[in-house]
């Protein structure tokens, strides 16, 4: 009998801990499980911040350091996207124009940029290397200019400096690391064939690049390293010489390896491109460049070809979908062009911060330094972007910014990774129809990236 009523008392206990566990609430639950996601070793000497809201009341559902700014990493592509499409506007599209002059002297090639980091993309069939320079090929020969003398890029409004400040010297020669000109081309990246040894420790040869590189050089210090150890290799920009120096490893007895490649200079390297096009059918067009920063006398010029851009919501696609940090940046410096006196990416940041400042978010939440998240001087708040989420789902364009979203772990959000840096950003739907808005940074951890992720899917995944 004893023993009966023991089993009887341990059934009872352990449908009372059922029903316990039933009937704790989602922001229960997220707190019991943050609370040890917070003890776990990889956050001993971390910070971390976690911010959820429903996303129908805006009720919070769970807060923790979510007005400290911490480095966001990718995930500020989601502030970026949500900024392009108040300031720049849904049917935004960015214009690519062509014109000649023809004189007593030599004909001039005049190119109107502005900004468009997609000219020469892979990502559309419009946009691709081989369209854009089949249909500017043929709107030549309607010219009737056989050969120019110069080729002008009219750079008026923009400034030179393509790399945001707080980039890493390791970062900015790497295609990661490309950032926008008024004329860009190609996303601004060329691509490395890298050739290694049979033994660790060999050096690495650089077969080519594609395409070939205009007045620029490769010099490898590469040595080769086990198998399965992966891309290690790191390009650095040159400070006195026309040569840039690839350093790290690849893995030994590699034929064809291909690491990218940040372009130094896109308008000399379309420019080249174009003349190469160009001679095939009878066109002479000199592979120099000269970039004017002062108004042109426009009127003297006749515009003979015009490229657009695919509109904003494919752009932000691109941008969410494959954290293109080039196209982050290009927005950041358009906004700066069409709302200041010059393309500064400050300038286009102060913006930001201050149209988000009339919807009552302080400035002091998006302490930002680029567009795109690789700068780990960034300082922004998990409350900051969720309230960006927020307001995205109440606009007329949100389906744009949702479709960009990625899907990680079941659930749509951005990601965003640096150096000791991992975040997740974005919406989801819960089993029961429940729907929230979220942002998750942990800064400064310890041990891999890909550990401390399946930590922080364990904490979210209390919203399912």
């Amino acid at each position: 009998m004893k023993r009966l009523n023991q089993k009887i008392t341990l059934t009872l206990a352990l449908l009372l801990l059922h029903t316990f566990a039933w009937a704790q609430t989602v922001p229960e639950k997220v707190t019991a499980a943050y609370q040890a996601f917070e003890q776990d070793p990889q956050l001993q000497n971390a910070i971390s911040s976690l911010y959820i809201t429903d996303a129908k009341t805006g009720k919070v559902i769970f807060d923790k350091n979510s007005r400290i700014g911490l480095a966001p990493a990718s995930t500020m592509k989601l502030i970026t996207s949500i900024s392009a499409y108040e300031l720049l506007g849904t049917d935004f599209k960015y214009e690519t124009k062509f014109a000649y002059r023809k004189g007593k002297g030599p004909a001039e090639l005049l190119i109107l940029p502005s900004g468009d980091p997609t000219l020469g993309s892979w990502r559309w069939p419009e946009t691709k290397e081989g369209e854009v320079l089949q249909g500017l090929t043929r709107a030549l020969q309607k010219t009737g200019v056989k050969s120019f003398g110069s080729v002008l890029v009219a750079n008026e409004g923009w400034n030179d400096e393509t790399v945001p400040d707080g980039w890493m010297w390791q970062d900015i020669a790497n295609y990661y690391g490309a950032g926008p000109a008024k004329l860009n081309w190609r996303e601004n990246q060329y691509d490395v064939i890298l050739q290694s040894g049979a033994k660790i420790g060999d050096p690495v040869a650089i077969v080519k690049t594609v395409p070939a590189l205009n007045g620029y050089t490769l010099h490898s210090e590469l040595t080769a390293a086990a198998a399965g150890t992966g891309d290690n290799a790191y390009i650095y920009f040159p400070l006195s010489t026309s040569a840039a120096t690839i350093r790290g490893t690849i893995p030994v007895n590699e034929s064809s390896f291909k690491i990218s490649g940040a372009m130094p200079s896109a308008s000399r390297q379309f420019v080249s491109t174009l003349s190469d096009t160009l001679r095939t059918v009878g066109i002479k067009l000199p592979k120099s460049v000269t970039e004017h920063h002062l108004a042109l006398p426009y009127n003297d010029y006749t515009v003979f070809h015009t490229i657009t851009s695919p509109p904003l919501d494919s752009i932000i696609y691109w941008f969410n979908r494959r954290s293109i940090n080039l196209y982050g940046e290009a927005l950041v410096k358009t906004i700066a062009a069409k709302h200041t006196p010059d393309s500064r990416t400050s300038n286009g940041l102060k913006e930001i911060r201050a149209f988000w400042k009339e919807w009552g978010l302080p400035e002091t939440e998006l302490s930002m330094v680029d567009g795109s998240g690789l700068s780990p001087l960034n300082r922004v708040t998990t409350h900051a972007q969720v309230q960006l989420l927020q307001h995205a789902r109440l606009q007329p364009w949100y389906n744009g910014i949702y479709a960009s979203l990625p899907v990680f772990n079941g659930m749509k959000m951005k990601s965003g990774t640096i150096r000791g840096v991992k975040g997740f950003c974005g919406y989801h739907k819960s089993a029961d129809g429940k729907e929230y808005v979220f942002s998750f940074i942990v800064n400064n951890y310890n041990g891999s990236a890909s550990a401390l992720v399946k930590k922080m899917y364990k904490v979210l995944d209390e919203l399912k």
